[in-house]
């Protein structure tokens, strides 16, 4: 269950924190207060998406945070939205992905506003109610449907792209063959272009290089090698009469030798020298044509001879491309067969179970004041392989005596729709690990008798799980186990919201505000008792 709810920054919401309670609570309030931004909040939190200009107006920064009670554990979630656009989520302080934050949130809280009321208006959500009913007896022939159909799909897809029709498979074969040629013919090794470009750039400053070549060779060969010789040998005359002088003398011959053997490598370079214009072209030609395949096959020589073994396989597979499609076709088929027995096998189980979901639902729809309305399930077989099967389902419903049942989405009015939702809500939630459920005014196009049972329903619910239900209807704010009464203030010139848990008599007081309006009489206090005293009886 929800416990506590902490939002901040959000709309005209400041700073509020809301204490739930097991079995139904019950927010009402004045138009505009707040209480559709405290059920955004819940879903925001909860994984849902939120528009950063929900913040509230001058602020950076808006907080949600929402601790779940779940079995001996606590699980807070939070998420941080920011102006710029960035969300921070954490589940228990540690951060998560908005994705995972609302994969745990899914399986804490079920959220049902008028929305969903109108998800009941598409008949694409159809199948996937009377599925959720079935559960576990459809899931695992469903995953086996599922898997099948990605393998049966990415044939199709190999079949169309790489074997399209005799002509567009010649044209392919003969642009492979001129690309493979192409590539062939350039004879590329991996290192070249590095090895050309080291050359070019050799070629580009030969004047500089001979010339300092030539420069350096003068200096060493003529002047210093000459001099250091003539230094080693005074110096020998006197390296027997001191220690230090023959150490001087050793290091001296070693540098004799050295820049010798220098000298000799400078001349060596220089005799090495070949440099030509017919070279240079050379090279540039072949930076030109390493460019021009780098432009049609890869970034790199490395990326060029990739594409060239992937397009030899391909060419290999479209020569040889009669027996592959053969091969291909073949497993298709055999596919096919078996994605057809499960479909059958789909439709089988959806039949099976349609007809109970529809009783159990025509069961509440009498209880809700809809005497002779029945709902059914019209199965229409596809004549292609769709993702649930090859059915399309529709919730078909008659509202009145010895009318046809017709499509849900033509027939049904708001307040219809409202309480097909809640006889649905009913039902699953005999089959829902969902501790917690929130209604945000389900009950639009509501009065009377129908209010009254549809708050009975709301009641009975709330035995077995956590409700927190919007509403504007007297009769359900009567049944309220906990109230809160949003209301919206102006401090500082800002409008803000504020959240206050009603007590007993106040509870009393607000139904009677529910049914007046704020001109509140003893005859409205009177009738509030009343319904409070009903629900009471009800415990």
């Amino acid at each position: 269950m929800l416990g506590q709810l902490h939002i901040k920054n959000i709309g005209i919401i400041d700073d509020i924190t809301i204490n739930f309670e097991d079995g139904l609570n019950v927010m009402t309030g004045e138009t505009g207060a707040g209480k559709s931004l405290i059920v955004g909040s819940i879903g925001a939190v909860t994984g849902s998406r939120i528009s950063k200009e929900m913040l509230k107006t001058g602020t950076d920064m808006a907080l949600i945070e929402a601790c779940f009670f779940e079995n001996e554990d606590n699980v807070i979630l939070s998420r941080e939205i920011y102006a710029n656009g960035r969300n921070i989520c954490k589940i228990n302080g540690k951060m998560v992905t908005l994705s995972e934050l609302k994969t745990i949130g899914e399986d804490l809280i079920d959220i049902h506003g008028q929305h969903d009321n109108q998800s009941l208006l598409n008949a694409k959500t159809h199948l996937e109610l009377l599925d959720k009913f079935i559960g576990d007896k459809i899931l695992k022939i469903k995953n086996e449907y599922s898997e099948l159909l990605e393998k049966y799909n990415s044939i199709k897809r190999e079949l169309n792209q790489n074997f399209g029709d005799e002509k567009d498979r010649a044209r392919r074969i003969d642009l492979l063959k001129y690309q493979i040629e192409e590539i062939e013919n350039a004879e590329l090794n991996q290192d070249e272009e590095d090895e050309l470009n080291v050359r070019r750039n050799l070629i580009m400053n030969s004047e500089k290089i001979v010339k300092a070549l030539s420069s350096t060779y003068s200096n060493l060969n003529d002047i210093v090698v000459d001099n250091l010789s003539l230094a080693t040998h005074e110096l020998s005359t006197i390296a027997q009469l001191d220690g230090k002088y023959d150490k001087i003398l050793l290091n001296l011959n070693e540098a004799y030798y050295m820049l010798k053997d220098s000298a000799s490598e400078v001349l060596d370079c220089m005799n090495d020298i070949d440099f030509d214009k017919d070279e240079q072209e050379q090279i540039e030609e072949r930076l030109d044509l390493i460019y021009n395949l780098k432009r049609k096959y890869g970034e790199n020589i490395q990326g060029i001879l990739k594409y060239y073994d992937e397009i030899n396989i391909e060419l290999d597979k479209l020569l040889n491309s009669d027996q592959i499609i053969n091969d291909l076709k073949k497993e298709l088929g055999e596919i096919s067969d078996k994605l057809n027995d499960l479909a059958l096998k789909l439709r089988n189980t959806r039949k099976k179970y349609s007809k109970e979901i529809c009783d159990k639902v025509n069961k509440e729809l009498n209880d809700l004041e809809m005497k002779n309305a029945y709902i059914e399930f019209e199965f229409n077989e596809l004549d292609y392989f769709g993702e649930d099967g090859m059915d399309e389902i529709q919730i078909m419903i008659s509202t009145n005596l010895g009318e046809d049942v017709k499509p849900l989405t033509k027939i049904a009015s708001g307040g219809e729709i409202s309480r097909v939702m809640l006889a649905l809500k009913n039902i699953f939630c005999e089959y829902d690990a969902i501790n917690c459920m929130i209604f945000d005014e389900i009950d639009t196009g509501i009065s009377g008798q129908a209010a009254k049972v549809v708050a009975e329903k709301m009641a009975e619910i709330s035995k077995n799980h956590q409700v927190i239900c919007i509403t504007h209807l007297p009769v359900i704010a009567a049944m309220g186990d906990s109230n809160y009464y949003i209301s919206k203030n102006e401090q500082n010139g800002k409008t803000i919201t504020s959240v206050r848990k009603l007590n007993e008599e106040e509870t009393i007081t607000e139904v009677a505000r529910i049914l007046d309006g704020n001109d509140i009489t003893d005859i409205s206090l009177e009738h509030a008792d009343a319904l409070r005293s009903l629900k009471m009886k009800k415990v």
